[in-house]
């Protein structure tokens, strides 16, 4: 800090003398409480305009962010415009708060404010985007070694409805990279075991655990009212099955697969994009020889491996729903955990492709 700080507790007595106190957060950040009798004015409006919120020069002005970084900087710029009497808070809200001075209430209930705050102030997701994804319905196929980063993730993160689907049991071999569950839980439904887990970790995200296989007769169920579609399977039927459903109901699926020490993933939107964006069936047209590719219970696997495409995977569903940033549709992004190296494939749509071409979508 500079010579222009001073601390919470004299603001506060200033304050409570008439001293003018400037919030200088975005509104978003302000939405999560505000010290008490503060005025909210973003900090590029201030500087572009200073004279509409100070009065005069000599104007005795404190200002206020989250930590005192950005209302330093803020003070000193202001200093050079002219005005006389300008100081930052040390430690901003966060000090404020912590030595109990009065704040205003939040937009929202305290444990919602409480635990959403380093979301909501991020400039691309904001208040805006945080209801969104408590809005947003996602389908997590699978409770394994892909599914339990990715459910465990977007529970955190507010995702509003969980949809996790598997017919499978814990077994004590699945404990070494599917962290869903626990050695208590042996021989429990893997969707029960998620359930409980997940909901420990945030109990406003709403799961719905199903435990049955995805078949032809049960897909079209299970994907109803779903905005982002996860495949965490462990066989190509499954995939095939996923992708084709997807690309009829225009529905992004988020892919990612892993075996030994290597895995991928993805984003097919298809659906949404024909003739633009690929599907699954794109890149791979034939599912692989019987015994040509062995499934993890049979090749083995690195448990961290699945953490760290189901991270991936958590990413790019959180992106999607939140529309933000360039996913990876159209494009293979390939994991190397032996080398930790990662490597890109572009992927095109297949203008013959029998489930997601243009002519596909007359038949």
């Amino acid at each position: 800090m500079t010579n222009l700080g001073i601390s919470p507790s004299e603001a506060r007595k200033r304050q409570q003398s008439g001293d003018l106190l400037i919030d200088v957060r975005s509104d978003d950040e302000r939405s999560l409480g505000m010290a008490e009798g503060t005025a909210g004015v973003v900090l590029e409006a201030l500087l572009q305009n200073p004279s509409r919120y100070i009065q005069g020069l000599e104007t005795p002005v404190m200002l206020l962010c989250q930590s005192g970084v950005r209302s330093d900087r803020c003070a000193e710029t202001l200093k050079t415009l002219g005005y006389m009497d300008v100081v930052s808070v040390e430690g901003g809200i966060d000090a404020w708060h912590a030595l109990g001075l009065p704040m205003r209430g939040t937009q929202f209930d305290a444990e919602y404010a409480e635990r959403y705050s380093r979301q909501i102030r991020l400039p691309d997701v904001g208040l805006e985007g945080q209801r969104r994804l408590g809005q947003a319905r996602v389908l997590v196929l699978g409770a394994g070694g892909l599914g339990s980063p990715v459910a465990l993730y977007l529970a955190a993160a507010g995702v509003g409805m969980l949809r996790i689907v598997d017919d499978d049991r814990v077994d004590r071999s699945n404990l070494q990279r599917q962290i869903l569950h626990t050695d208590a839980r042996i021989g429990m439904a893997k969707v029960e075991s998620a359930a409980a887990t997940l909901l420990a970790i945030n109990p406003r995200t709403r799961i719905e655990a199903l435990e049955e296989r995805a078949m032809p007769g049960n897909l079209d169920r299970l994907l109803d009212g779903i905005d982002v579609v996860v495949d965490g399977s462990d066989n190509f039927q499954t995939r095939y099955l996923l992708n084709d459903a997807c690309v009829r109901l225009g529905m992004p699926l988020v892919y990612g697969a892993v075996q030994r020490f290597h895995g991928q993933a993805s984003v097919f939107d298809a659906g949404r994009n024909r003739g633009r964006l690929p599907c699954y069936c794109c890149l791979y047209p034939q599912p692989p020889e019987a015994g040509s590719a062995p499934n993890c219970a049979e090749a083995g696997v690195l448990g961290v491996l699945p953490g760290v495409i189901g991270m991936l995977q958590a990413t790019e569903t959180l992106k999607l729903i939140l529309g933000i940033g360039e996913t990876l549709a159209g494009r293979l992004l390939q994991f190397d955990a032996l080398t930790l190296r990662f490597s890109e494939l572009r992927i095109t749509p297949d203008p013959d492709c029998p489930v997601c071409s243009v002519d596909s979508a007359s038949l």
